[in-house]
């Protein structure tokens, strides 16, 4: 089992660098179909792992001063908030639901990375990001910058010199859209990088690196509250397993990072998609097929 977390990890991590965000939502599905753990267990290891690789991510991009702080901070509280409400709901469906609703989260999330694609405005950016390639990397650094800004003008404006104006407007909107992160992080142990980046960019007019680097501090504090709000409600976290699926994420992100310079962003969010979209299917089916048998039997 430990090497097999280590491997999983590694697999997250090298599609994380890869495709530069979303690569989250395969952790669940590896866990609990790869590895035997239960649903609301696997949600806890993927909050541990997917924190971790942001802070990994974070650390020098904070070092540079790439993070906004204030607009992080303000995005992360509101997540935080968010998360101990999602491991609430969490605990109160079924395992059946939880893994159902998680794969139509998945089926959302390829859906919208595929669109990106189809709107593209022809940019040749490359899709990579030398500097590790955590989340959101290569991917909204090609689509993001693209579309999200000329869809229309942000809820948010800035000054001048690029500072941000906070205005009750701009605050609820960002802390709204924080929460929901939040939510969706201790339902199903998302990272949510996904929501975080075109989120920041769109509301906020923040530039694209600025949104990615900021993203990262934003799930890490996220992660924390998730962990922190799975743990206090009763539920056991295998320590040793999140430790080792955390240090295969380091190695694979190390190599995706490298590897997508290679690449289009719009290729690798195309591969990236279907890779979802087939892991989508894969839990839907097995979930239909438990459910099928265990009605059989009781029957």
């Amino acid at each position: 089992m430990f090497s097999l977390a280590i491997i999983f990890g590694a697999i997250i991590g090298f599609a994380l660098g890869l495709t530069g965000g979303g690569g989250g939502v395969f952790a669940v599905p590896l866990l609990v179909y790869g590895m035997s753990f239960a649903p609301r267990e696997a949600v806890g290891v993927s909050l541990a792992a997917v924190g971790g690789t942001a802070l990994l991510g974070v650390a020098p991009r904070l070092i540079r001063g790439e993070v906004e702080l204030r607009t992080g901070v303000l995005f992360a509280v509101a997540g935080m908030l968010g998360a101990p409400l999602g491991t609430s709901i969490s605990g109160m469906i079924s395992e059946t639901l939880l893994l159902m609703l998680f794969g139509l989260l998945m089926f959302v999330v390829a859906w919208r990375m595929w669109a990106k694609t189809r709107n593209a405005t022809g940019d040749k950016q490359g899709a990579g990001n030398t500097d590790l390639g955590v989340k959101g990397t290569s991917k909204e650094s090609s689509d993001s910058e693209n579309t999200l800004p000329q869809c229309k003008q942000p809820t948010c404006q800035r000054d001048e010199a690029g500072e941000l104006k906070l205005t009750s407007k701009c605050a609820v909107m960002l802390a709204a859209v924080g929460f929901l992160t939040g939510v969706l992080s201790g339902m199903f142990g998302v990272g949510g990088g996904f929501v975080i980046v075109p989120a920041l960019v769109l509301f906020s007019g923040m530039k694209i690196h600025q949104a990615i680097a900021t993203s990262l501090l934003v799930i890490v504090l996220v992660s924390i509250s998730g962990v922190t709000s799975y743990v206090a409600a009763g539920h056991s976290l295998p320590w040793k397993i999140a430790a080792l699926f955390l240090l295969g994420g380091f190695f694979g992100i190390w190599v995706g990072g490298r590897l997508s310079t290679h690449f289009k962003g719009p290729t690798l969010q195309k591969v990236f998609a279907g890779g979802v979209v087939f892991t989508a299917a894969f839990v839907f089916s097995k979930t239909i097929l438990s459910t099928s048998l265990n009605l059989t039997n009781g029957d």
